[in-house]
């Protein structure tokens, strides 16, 4: 779907210029999910694809893996008003901490890791890449990290 590496990633500083109407959705801690459902009463999750795959290196850094392990790759559109609006792609190791999580089908995966108190979310980094931009962050399910990247689409600003 896209490549990650193009992204320029940081921890985002405050001072960095961002436009409000990215900012609103790049920067909030909460689910995005949910904040997709208020702004759209017809949202739903495209699952482009969901397989074993290889991730990038910038992503096997952030989870800490071992390029031996199974890491399953789920792309997806989160559309509303039957437009993609966010493309996201997360990296999910093949564990018997995410055995459920692999199950999920089209449901979104935020509901998940944010309805689950136990799931603890890592930090956020922003990223660029000319005038797109994205987020990514690190979920811990038990002893397993997971990594989800958010790539918001121009369409959601309209």
């Amino acid at each position: 779907m896209f490549n990650p590496d193009k992204f320029n990633w940081r921890i985002f500083d405050p001072k960095e210029y961002i436009p409000t109407y990215v900012g609103i959705w790049l920067l909030d801690s909460m689910s995005l999910t949910y904040k997709l459902k208020d702004k759209y009463n017809d949202f739903e999750v495209n699952v482009i694809s969901q397989k074993a795959s290889t991730p990038f290196q910038c992503e096997f850094q952030l989870l800490g893996s071992n390029q031996n392990q199974e890491i399953i790759v789920r792309e997806v559109e989160l559309l509303g008003n039957q437009k993609p609006v966010v493309n996201a792609r997360s990296l999910i190791p093949l564990t018997e901490d995410t055995k459920d999580i692999l199950k999920i089908g089209s449901k979104p995966l935020g509901e998940i890791l944010f309805d689950d108190p136990k799931i603890k979310r890592g930090h956020l980094e922003v990223g660029s890449f000319e005038n797109s931009w994205a987020r990514r962050s690190t979920f811990t399910i038990g002893k397993t990290k997971l990594l989800v990247t958010e790539i918001f689409l121009e369409s959601l600003y309209a």
